[in-house]
């Protein structure tokens, strides 16, 4: 997958321009929280932060699609710059909460789709290849490692240097990532101008319209669940214990767990296909987050934590595999933005709910939402799990730098 012509010139910039998102929700929660005092409140903007990228992610991966992807990341890194510096000026003037909502919303939606960008540009690079699989694999891994160092980054500077620190690193990154990826113009994905077919109206393929993405995107607010409880609840369970810096550790022991498990899939030639994979990895997630409400100590909270980290790659990699063989070619980057959209929309709603646990009864508590989140999806997952279908299955050997590829084939199911 190395090997590919190009991969490295969108790979190391794209590393750089993604790791700034692993701070900002977390850098929010501690900025709020230490000028307001609680955790509801933190999570409440934090949350909207994660609903606004939700609705609007989708909306510049459409126009990603349709016009390049450095047209939409140029204007946005600068927006996103600009309204987290509003928002921690905001925070620390000792703000209303309606006016830390409205910064809140330009803040979420301008966060630079790097990550589904990065995606698109390998979607179009193995089109057909079972190196997809692989590239879908290598993907979940730069996230974990993002949300290994993120979160300990931006704790570090919050807890250490001042409690603004974590979103003004978070703005400058953004900046000079989003700047450095959108300068890699060779590799970005043609512009493909499909529409609907049959619809004589010109009109654009949407990503939603396909049965399989609807049921993707339930199946990763679920997911988002799992990281947004985990955000808030470690952080006030840090803070129970006395020892608030022991929240990045612990978040990056989950997350560490995420990454392992990536490497693991990444280099496994699957015979199963990836819907299946998909509903067997949710089942395990769902099992080991309903355990995380259990855990009485820092020791247990990290083992649980490391479990459902372990849990989390395998259904994440399976619905992102799913999506090149669901969705026509001028829709993928539409359809990574809609999946990492719901993953904020799900972390959003996770922080917003596990933050008023955590202040009404207790950090354990705010455990119980990644229980509920994963539970429903499940269900939802397996009763719909015929919609998961691809377009076109089928066999295609892989298109790398050799043009040959030693592993098993690798039908979709």
């Amino acid at each position: 997958m190395l090997r590919t012509p190009g991969a490295w010139t969108f790979l190391l910039p794209g590393f750089a321009g993604r790791q700034p998102f692993a701070m900002l929700t977390i850098g929010i929660v501690l900025l709020v929280q230490d000028t307001t005092g609680s955790y509801g409140r933190a999570g409440a903007v934090a949350a909207v932060t994660g609903v606004s990228m939700a609705l609007f992610a989708p909306q510049g991966g459409k126009l990603a699609d349709r016009f390049g992807q450095r047209a939409v990341l140029l204007p946005g890194v600068f927006l996103h710059a600009a309204s987290v510096s509003a928002l921690t000026a905001l925070a620390l003037s000792d703000a209303p909460l309606w006016a830390l909502f409205a910064a809140a919303v330009p803040t979420g939606a301008s966060v630079p789709q790097i990550g589904p960008m990065v995606r698109a540009r390998w979607a179009a690079k193995l089109d057909g290849s079972p190196l997809m699989s692989t590239a879908a694999a290598f993907e979940s891994v730069t996230d974990e490692l993002t949300f290994v160092v993120g979160p300990v980054l931006a704790t570090a500077l919050c807890t250490g240097v001042h409690p603004a620190a974590g979103l003004i690193a978070e703005a400058g990154l953004t900046l000079a990532g989003g700047l450095l990826f959108a300068a890699q113009r060779r590799t970005q994905p043609e512009v493909v101008r499909a529409t609907a077919a049959g619809s004589g109206t010109g009109t654009p393929v949407s990503a939603l319209s396909v049965p399989g993405v609807r049921v993707l995107v339930v199946a990763f607010l679920g997911i988002g669940s799992v990281f947004g409880g985990m955000q808030v609840s470690l952080t006030a369970f840090s803070e129970e214990i006395g020892h608030p810096g022991a929240n990045g550790l612990l978040y990056g022991v989950f997350a560490a767990g995420n990454m392992l498990a990536g490497v693991v899939c990444g280099a496994i030639a699957w015979k199963s296909g990836p819907r299946r994979r998909l509903v067997i990895g949710y089942a395990g997630l769902t099992l080991t987050a309903s355990l995380l409400w259990s855990a009485h100590s820092p020791a247990l909270l990290a083992v649980l934590g490391l479990l459902t980290g372990l849990c989390i790659a395998p259904p994440l990699i399976s619905g992102y595999t799913l999506v090149e063989a669901l969705v026509p070619v001028s829709a993928r980057t539409e359809s990574f933005t809609w999946l990492t959209g719901a993953v904020a929309l799900g972390q959003a709603a996770a922080v917003t709910a596990a933050g008023q646990l955590a202040d009404t009864y207790s950090a354990r508590a705010g455990f119980l939402v990644p229980l509920v989140g994963t539970a429903l999806a499940m269900i939802t997952l397996v009763a719909l799990r015929s919609r998961l279908t691809p377009r076109a299955p089928g066999r295609a050997t892989a298109r790398g730098a050799s043009g040959m590829d030693h592993r098993p084939r690798v039908t979709v199911d």
